[in-house]
């Protein structure tokens, strides 16, 4: 079944086609268009009308574009008066003509874990849509919704902000039956100024909720009652999670292994048993809130508890993975790839799966810290408070990068205290020469910190292999 024709793209986006035409899927970016996609001329880092011809070149079905770019054949597109708009009116017809159980994810914290536990939770239990990697912006949000084929059972639809006023038109455009929050920390602070601004447009979510909607909110986080007021003024229901006393569904305790979580969960019916093959108590708290969108979208929590087990964290979310130092013996050292993101909240989450892990052999465990960035005038001190974790005790070694996290590093004992950089190129440099054999290594810090590049040469060290 197609997902678009040129009659229905042309009557949802209020544009003109030269010719008839089918696409099977929707695409921005020609380096991973398929053929039979229709791509879209978005202007964003570079314009998407100078990449129209080699988009037609490889396959596309058609383009949506604002104007016919040189040499170019009219009949090849879907003319709009201008490209975002018009893929959030194609957006919102996908959306109109599927009749999909919905559910929207926001928070500061833990977005696209939760997202990507969904999937895996939700699978044999009816076809699924999900956004690709962190597709959650003015233009990932209307792109997913494009995408979602009418025999959708479940969509999940990952939203994201960065500055005041971006979530509530998007999930209007959303139309959730389910909303979650995942949890409110000290995220894009220098945009917001305070915890209860960010926790006021994360609850925008609740506002474009189905009649009958169900609002998702986490009960340990301070913000909680901001959270609540929001949901009671849109939500039909409410249903709260985490540890605190109250929750709906209470996290009543979670054990740490090297590659597992074992969570017990209390509900009002009794408890029950769950089982994550990663370690991290915040994956607990996000498989949680999952169950919970699961019973509200409809399907079964119990076969959707059996099938998160399954799931891993992807690239830079946490993964690990044993890297061989030599091609005869067995030295290795062992992974953590937690360098996508980082605030204070999922640091500490991270340097708690350290904690809990095992060395072997003698091996250390071994932290490798990049900046943590958007977090405003408390920036300095918020990254000297890491050496107060009750985590770091079992933290052995620290390795520090950025000017940020120099706070960090001051603040720690001299015994913990490895080497401090101003780049991450040159702690990519430098780290190699500072492991041995049978060290578990984390690395963590803001995507614009860099410290990815710290992982890269990580893995050239040897031939990695994942868990």
């Amino acid at each position: 079944m197609s997902l678009w024709t040129s009659a229905d793209a042309a009557a949802a986006t209020g544009g003109k086609v030269g010719s008839d035409w089918v696409a099977d899927g929707v695409s921005i970016d020609t380096r991973s268009l398929q053929p039979g996609d229709l791509f879209v001329a978005l202007a964003d880092m570079r314009d998407g009308h100078d990449f129209v011809a080699q988009a037609l070149e490889k396959g596309a079905a058609a383009a949506m574009v604002s104007r016919v770019p040189d040499g170019v054949d009219p009949a090849a597109c879907l003319l709009v008066d201008d490209v975002l708009p018009a893929l959030g009116r194609l957006g919102a017809a996908a959306r109109a003509r599927c009749a999909a159980k919905v559910i929207a994810i926001t928070g500061s914290v833990g977005k696209t874990t939760a997202k990507d536990m969904l999937r895996a939770a939700l699978d044999r239990q009816g076809r699924i849509h999900v956004a690709v990697d962190s597709y959650n912006n003015h233009w990932g949000v209307p792109l997913t919704l494009a995408r979602m084929p009418s025999d959708t059972d479940f969509a999940v639809i990952e939203i994201g902000m960065s500055a005041p006023g971006e979530i509530a038109p998007l999930t209007r455009m959303a139309r959730p039956h389910v909303a979650l929050i995942t949890t409110i920390a000290p995220a894009h602070f220098e945009a917001f100024g305070s915890l209860e601004g960010i926790a006021r447009e994360k609850a925008s979510i609740f506002e474009g909720l189905e009649r009958g909607g169900i609002a998702i909110v986490p009960l340990d986080v301070d913000t909680a009652p901001i959270l609540l007021e929001a949901a009671r003024a849109h939500a039909a229901e409410i249903v709260t999670f985490g540890e605190a006393e109250g929750a709906d569904l209470r996290l009543a305790d979670v054990i740490l292994s090297d590659d597992a979580t074992v969570m017990r969960i209390a509900t009002e019916e009794g408890g029950r048993l769950a089982k994550l093959s990663v370690a991290g108590r915040h994956y607990a708290i996000n498989a949680v809130a999952v169950l919970c969108a699961v019973a509200a979208a409809g399907a079964d929590p119990t076969q959707a508890a059996i099938m998160m087990s399954h799931w891993t964290p992807v690239k830079g979310r946490g993964v690990r993975q044993s890297i061989s130092l030599s091609r005869t013996d067995d030295l290795t050292i062992e992974l953590i790839d937690d360098a996508f993101n980082a605030n204070p909240t999922s640091l500490a989450a991270g340097l708690e799966v350290l904690a809990a892990a095992t060395p072997i052999r003698g091996g250390r465990r071994i932290a490798v810290l990049g900046d943590m960035l958007e977090l405003g005038a408390e920036a300095e001190a918020i990254h000297a408070e890491i050496a107060d974790l009750a985590s770091m005790e079992a933290v052995d070694i620290v390795h520090t990068s950025g000017p940020l996290m120099e706070n960090l590093y001051n603040a720690l004992p001299a015994a913990k205290r490895g080497r401090h950089t101003e780049t991450a190129p040159a702690m990519a440099r430098a780290l190699p020469r500072e492991l041995r054999p049978g060290d578990v290594v984390l690395v963590k810090g803001s995507k614009g910190s860099r410290v990815s590049v710290v992982v890269d040469a990580l893995r050239k060290l040897g031939q990695g292999v994942e868990d």
